[in-house]
């Protein structure tokens, strides 16, 4: 798919009374720092459409990007961050089942992990969450760049088999330094929207 529009809409704390055109959502889940802005930005080819931060839990809210007019890419806010004290816990968590329970143009998934590590708990059970809302998902592997290119492959397949998805689940291996892996994600991204009828949960 080519993007050749993409813009930030808004931020959302509370997904219950966010007020949005209806359109079909991707989102990106994962750890904080495992990647989800700095896909955002290539994918759009703008270096500072997502916001990027070297420090992890920087995002808090809900961030909606609408692009080409024709749905929503959606980074949620990142998991996993020791830092943030039990009451930010508690928001990140209501905050996120608000989202999968009322988000009914959620159409896929996008799961980024980083591929040199094993699930973590909190990966575990992101990946029981998007089960039992049965939405389709992707894995992607990010950082690639720090393996080298012969366990990159095998990597990704741990990863995916540490999951132990109950649906096909793709996974894509991807750099933000190489590039590699974008092309697929793109392409991936124009298969799920050429689904008719629109993925709509009941």
């Amino acid at each position: 798919m080519k993007i050749s529009k993409a813009e930030f809409v808004k931020s959302i704390a509370d997904y219950k009374t966010a007020k949005i055109l209806p359109k079909p959502q991707i989102a990106l889940v994962g750890r904080s720092n495992v990647g989800k802005s700095t896909l955002i930005n290539i994918l759009c080819s703008q270096n500072k459409l997502a916001k990027v931060s070297s420090s992890p839990g920087k995002t808090r809210l809900i961030n909606l990007f609408n692009i080409n007019d024709d749905f929503y890419l959606v980074d949620l806010p990142g998991y996993g961050y020791a830092k943030v004290n039990p009451q930010e816990k508690d928001r990140w968590s209501e905050m996120m089942e608000n989202y999968f329970a009322l988000a009914k143009d959620l159409k896929h998934i996008f799961l980024l992990m980083d591929i040199r590590r094993e699930p973590s708990q909190d990966d575990l059970q992101m990946s029981l969450w998007i089960q039992h809302s049965a939405i389709p998902c992707t894995i992607i592997a990010t950082k690639a760049d720090k393996l080298p290119k012969s366990r990159r492959k095998p990597a990704a397949s741990l990863l995916s088999d540490k999951l132990a998805m109950t649906f096909a689940t793709p996974t894509i291996i991807f750099s933000s330094l190489e590039k590699s892996g974008i092309s697929e994600i793109r392409q991936r991204i124009g298969d799920i929207m050429d689904d008719k009828p629109l993925y709509k949960r009941d």
